[in-house]
């Protein structure tokens, strides 16, 4: 049923914000050895890599399923989700500065944030097209 998929999906982006605050706690214990900007990359590796297998596993285990195009819109319901939340929490709640945000979308610094958001993206049509 269509709206069982988006209801779990929204569950799903649920466990990836707790997910990401794990990571983010995680990245502190390693940037004091590796400096800061290996650590961003290091921890968007892993967190894009838990992005697609908790997508995965939640396809392969659970009863949802939809249209490719229905997958395509759950991605694009959690790339939504999730530069809202990075924005307004990180700015309304931690009191970030925009600058401060929008500094991990330099690609051509080495920040690479935005590949998290590929995956996000990505993810579960990617998956949905492995299990098919």
């Amino acid at each position: 049923m269509i709206q069982n998929l988006y209801l779990y999906s929204l569950g799903v982006w649920m466990l990836f914000v707790f997910l990401a605050i794990i990571n983010g706690i995680s990245r502190g214990f390693y940037a004091p050895y590796t400096g800061e900007l290996l650590a961003h990359q290091i921890s968007s590796v892993i967190f894009s890599t838990v992005i697609f297998v908790v997508t995965y596993v939640f396809l392969k285990y659970s009863d949802v399923s939809g249209t490719p195009v229905q997958f395509i819109y759950v991605g694009l319901m959690w790339l939504f989700l999730t530069i809202s939340f990075e924005f307004l929490f990180g700015h309304f709640v931690i009191g970030h500065s925009w600058e401060h945000l929008l500094h991990d979308y330099n690609f051509l610094e080495g920040r690479i944030w935005l590949l998290v958001l590929i995956v996000t993206a990505i993810s579960p049509w990617l998956a949905n097209r492995i299990l098919s």
